[in-house]
This record gives structure tokens, C-alpha cells and sequence, in this order.
């Protein structure tokens, strides 16, 4: 008789594998490139929107006048502040003909100490605004200051709107993309920047005057004599 041989079946199960650790080092470091590159572009855009200077502007201010007058007059003011408005009427005359002269140059430094006495931080807009003003030129500018002290709005409200900041800008001679930089509040980070640095060297009210570093009382007297004295 014969016998029948069984024979026993045993199944083979295949395990599956996860990724190899080589694997997950790859996709880490694509991971990490990835964040590190989107991280840069971030930040080269956030650094460039914020600390965007005005054409014919530096990071300290705007200049107006010859390079080489012997005196330097520094103004810092503030647009929404009645005291740097009642400043322009008492000294601006006396100011543009030291310009005219030769006898002095000035480099204006729009800060934004009031952005709390309105309610749309009109110090902020107005002075990045200035700086708008200030790539159509230094002579645009100066206009421009003399133009938002004429028109200063009172403490406590809106502020002038984007359309009479863009139209006195205008009626300076700023021109190009002068409407949309106004818009855009192109300046903001640069006013911020004024900002901080006048703080940081001990600038804590406006309008205040030096010349030739060294800070003078509020009255043309003091100025004619301090920039008398640098010739």
C-alpha cells in the first residue's frame, strides 16, 4: 500500500519595510534646505519693505543745501508737533537763505515721537510721505516741509488724509510714483528707523536744533550766532 506523502505548506509572510535611515536623512535636509531658503526670501522682502531709505535720502535724514557749507544745521521735528510748525515760521526764512548762501546745509530728520496725538499716526504718514517727496529731490522736499507745517491739522484728530498728503506733494513738484508711495507708506520703516536712533543719542523732544553737533535754544538769535561762529 502505498502512503501519501504530505508535505507542510508554510507561509512566508513579507514583512514590509519602513524608508531606510538613509532615506529619512534625505528628506530632513530637503526639509531643513527648504525652510532656511523660504526663511531668507522671508526675510530679505521683511528687511527691505522696512528699511527701504528714500532716493536722495539717507538712513540719518534728508539732506538739503552744499555739501560743503561749513555749518551743519540738524533739525528734528515732527509734522503733527505745533512747536517745529511755530520753529518753520520764526526760522525758515532765516534757514533757506543759509541755503542759498552757502553759509549752512541741514539735514532733516522727520521723526514720529506724536503718532498718539491722532488717531492714524499721522507722524508716522506724514514723514514717510516726506521721504516720498524727497525722491523727485531735496528742493521737493524742502517745499514739501514748509507746505505740511502750513497745513499741520490739530492735535488729537485724523490727520491730513492720503489724498491732501499726496496733492501738497504735488503742489511741491513731487512727481513719478510719488501718489502710490504715499499709498503704500513706502517710508514707514525709515521714519521708525529716524525714530529710534534720535532716541538712542538722546533726542527726546521736537523741534530740537544743533549745529555742528552741538544742540542750540529754539530761537533765530541762537541760530544766526551758532552758524555765524561755524564760518
Amino acid at each position: 500500500m502505498s502512503k501519501k506523502t504530505g508535505r507542510n505548506t508554510r507561509s512566508v509572510v513579507t514583512a514590509r519595510r519602513g524608508p531606510s535611515l538613509t532615506a529619512i536623512i534625505g528628506i530632513v535636509v530637503v526639509l531643513l534646505f527648504a525652510g532656511v531658503v523660504g526663511f531668507g526670501v522671508y526675510r530679505t522682502q521683511h528687511q527691505s519693505n522696512s528699511g527701504a531709505v528714500p532716493v536722495n535720502a539717507t538712513a540719518s535724514g534728508v539732506l538739503v543745501g552744499q555739501a560743503s557749507a561749513p555749518a551743519s544745521i540738524d533739525i528734528y521735528l515732527d509734522f503733527q508737533c505745533p512747536v517745529c510748525r511755530a520753529y518753520e515760521q520764526q526760522s525758515g526764512a532765516t534757514i533757506d537763505g543759509f541755503i542759498a548762501s552757502g553759509a549752512a546745509k541741514v539735514l532733516y530728520h522727520p521723526l514720529a515721537f506724536l503718532d498718539q496725538s491722532s488717531t492714524t499716526k499721522y507722524s508716522t504718514r506724514a514723514s514717510s510721505a516726506s521721504g516720498c517727496a524727497a525722491q523727485s529731490g531735496a528742493a521737493v522736499f524742502a517745499k514739501y516741509v514748509k507746505l505740511l507745517y502750513a497745513n499741520q491739522p490739530p492735535e488729537g484728530g485724523d490727520g491730513l488724509p492720503e489724498s491732501q498728503l499726496i496733492s501738497l506733494g504735488q503742489q511741491a513738484g513731487a512727481g513719478g510714483d510719488f501718489a502710490k508711495c504715499v499709498t503704500d507708506n513706502t517710508f514707514a520703516g525709515w521714519t521708525a528707523a529716524l525714530t529710534d536712533a534720535a532716541s538712542k543719542a538722546g533726542i527726546n523732544a521736537t523741534p530740537t536744533v544743533e549745529v555742528n553737533g552741538k544742540q542750540i535754544d529754539n530761537t533765530d538769535e541762537a541760530l544766526r550766532q551758532a552758524v555765524q561762529a561755524a564760518k
